[in-house]
């Protein structure tokens, strides 16, 4: 049964580019993915180092993600004084469903619901956040529950052994910097992937309990986060979904399968499709190695995958790629019959069942596989309550997925966007930037920032037309430079490298959610998911009670606290802030018909108690609301452009 919640005063809707509260103001969201520890389970303990925690699947819970419910008031309470009060809330298909097909985790749904209910009471919002990352915790990410490996005959006791997916628990040292996302070229996450966008057309005779294998893998996804909608629907602060964290691609559009052609990162032992294929088929395969320097990936190497000659397969299972003639073994040797097999399509059922292309048609992974399951995800889930906002999803090297005025409505263009530089070298020079979208690095990270985030949003207007940008994650690591902060409790670093981050979404008036915010991250743990450590919170810098400071555990707090406008009535023009001077100016244009005030967040940490306030025109009134951190602002009878500057010092009104 379908149900619309009731608007709230802080609703969340889409209008045109902008987002709009209740009263007509122009909301800037801002906020913080919540969190980096929701991708593992509460239980087994330590599922992030032991292997053991892989094998007994079906004895998990992820109660307690991302925070157990008596610590909420805390977290909620510091997340509002940072001025974040819209979160993308991190939910993985294996906590919903981990037991089994159609088996759902009742009490981790009510523990669901009482969380975003508690964020509301905080004058909180948040959207749901479908997050994987390379497919499971099985393929060496977070995302999808056992079963859809098992189903297809994978034993998961060979995955590593096999060399299918790259597992930190099979590892006593930490992994190399940014090693994880080679997965997607392993075989477990890239016949998954495949499997799940496109099974119709690559793998029509592969069937699970009699079922199509991409229905049954699509069915049971959406199901599961249906379960999710309908615990929280009739929650006014529950703004809707994303529609699946940074989708994969798979083999879809491989052009040639002895090659290589998909690696956003070329680092480490990188297998060519046929090489993944076969060495999961139990045939040792030698494949190259590669190390990536300031002039770029060179090949340094071979390494023997699966050198015992393991079987990933069940007995009476087989590699679904070789059923399907893609190769096969002539002899002892396997031989790739059809290197471009995944090139074009097969005329299989798209899965929102619109009109599939011709077979022989080059595949588009975007417009044949990806947008149809998103259709169908916004159809499935919308039947449940109609005002659900999406936040739309792409891939790396394409991450905006093409969005007509024909598809469904409400929705908003969540691209993610990091400084690969400092990703990869674990610095912040504050001279150079990796723009991954030219794959090149620029000198002036902060004018290479604003350019980057200034193209897609123009991508977005392009692609979309006009439907609001939205930054759905950036971030940095907090280790870096060796964890010297760590030892020396010296942020600045940090500090200089968010503030570039945030100088730059300003300068294009986006909002955000920063990656990200988890309640058990340690400095020596990190955020306990493939040695990632870039939660702005941590236990190890909390020094004081969070009821005497709410900043305490805060990681380069004024990096990322800082004033913007949170709600203007009107439309706004430019906003900028000074992290050195600490000085706040704001243009808008105001709208008459409004009669909400237009509100700024002024955090005292960077601005002290007392601050100034210059507004034009004089018409203008405006007042300070101390206990919110924010400064409401009338503006005046006629729409005119409204400029507010604040700066340190004290009020001499």
């Amino acid at each position: 049964m379908n149900s619309q919640a009731p608007p709230p005063d802080d609703l969340v809707q889409v209008d045109g580019r902008w987002f709009k509260d209740a009263h007509g103001r122009t909301r800037i969201l801002r906020g913080a993915n919540l969190g980096g520890t929701s991708k593992i389970p509460v239980y087994p303990p330590d599922g992030d180092l032991e292997m053991s925690s892989l094998l007994d699947w079906k004895q998990v819970s992820f109660l307690g993600r991302p925070f157990p419910l008596d610590q909420a008031d805390e977290h909620f309470s510091r997340l509002k004084s940072w001025g974040f009060t819209f979160l993308r809330l991190v939910v993985t298909w294996e906590a919903i469903e981990h037991e089994g097909p159609g088996i759902y985790d009742q009490a981790y749904l009510d523990y669901l619901r009482a969380i975003v209910q508690r964020a509301g009471d905080f004058g909180i919002s948040v959207f749901i956040d479908p997050h994987q990352d390379t497919w499971s915790r099985w393929s060496g990410g977070d995302g999808a529950p056992a079963w859809t490996l098992t189903s297809l005959g994978i034993a998961l006791d060979r995955i590593a052994p096999t060399e299918a997916a790259l597992l930190r628990q099979q590892l006593d040292r930490p992994f190399r910097r940014l090693a994880w996302p080679s997965n997607n070229l392993r075989y477990a996450a890239a016949t998954l992937f495949t499997l799940f966008f496109a099974g119709n057309d690559f793998a029509p005779d592969t069937r699970v309990e009699g079922m199509p294998v991409q229905e049954f893998l699509q069915s049971h996804y959406i199901a599961a986060f249906r379960q999710v909608a309908q615990r929280v629907a009739d929650l006014p602060n529950l703004v809707g979904f994303d529609s699946g964290n940074e989708p994969w691609r798979g083999l879809v559009g491989q052009r040639d399968c002895s090659v290589l052609q998909f690696a956003i990162v070329k680092d480490g032992v990188l297998p060519t499709p046929f090489e993944a294929m076969t060495a999961a088929s139990g045939t040792p395969t030698l494949v190259d190695v590669y190390r990536m320097g300031l002039l770029g990936a060179r090949r340094i190497g071979r390494q023997l995958f699966n050198p015992d000659g393991v079987r990933l397969f069940q007995d009476g299972f087989d590699c679904p790629w070789r059923q399907h003639g893609v190769w096969t073994d002539r002899g002892d040797k396997p031989v790739l019959l059809q290197p471009a097999y995944f090139a074009t399509t097969r005329g299989g059922a798209l899965a929102d069942g619109s009109i599939p292309p011709p077979p022989g048609t080059e595949v588009d992974f975007y417009q044949h596989y990806l947008v149809p399951h998103i259709r169908r995800f916004i159809r499935e889930l919308r039947a449940v309550r109609t005002s659900f906002t999406f936040f739309l999803n792409g891939i790396g090297e394409h991450p905006l997925p093409p969005w007509s005025s024909r598809e469904p409505p409400n929705v908003a263009m969540a691209f993610h966007w990091y400084d690969g530089a400092t990703l990869a070298l674990k610095r912040y020079t504050g001279l150079v930037a990796y723009n991954t979208a030219r794959r090149k690095m620029e000198l002036g990270p902060r004018r290479s920032f604003k350019r980057q985030l200034a193209a897609l949003v123009a991508q977005t207007r392009d692609k979309a037309g006009e439907i609001p940008p939205f930054v759905g994650e950036f971030g940095l690591p907090f280790d870096m430079n060796d964890k010297r902060a760590y030892r020396t409790g010296d942020f600045r670093a940090h500090e200089r490298a968010l503030a570039a981050y945030y100088d730059a979404i300003d300068a294009n008036l986006l909002s955000s959610t920063i990656w990200n915010y988890s309640a058990d991250n340690t400095n020596q743990r990190g955020d306990r998911w493939n040695d990632e450590d870039l939660s702005i919170f941590s236990r190890d810098q909390q020094h004081r009670p969070w009821t005497e400071d709410l900043d305490s555990g805060g990681r380069a707090v004024r990096g990322f606290c800082r004033p913007y406008a949170m709600r203007t009535a009107g439309t706004p023009l430019a906003m900028t802030f000074d992290h050195r001077l600490r000085r706040f100016e704001y243009r808008w244009r105001s709208e008459p018909s409004i009669t909400a005030p237009t509100e700024v967040f002024v955090p005292p940490i960077q601005v002290g108690e007392d601050y100034r306030v210059f507004l034009h025109p004089s018409s203008a009134r405006f007042e300070k609301q101390e206990e919110q951190r924010l400064l409401q602002i009338w503006g005046p009878r006629e729409p005119m452009e409204c400029i507010l500057t604040i700066t340190p010092g004290p009020d001499d009104r």
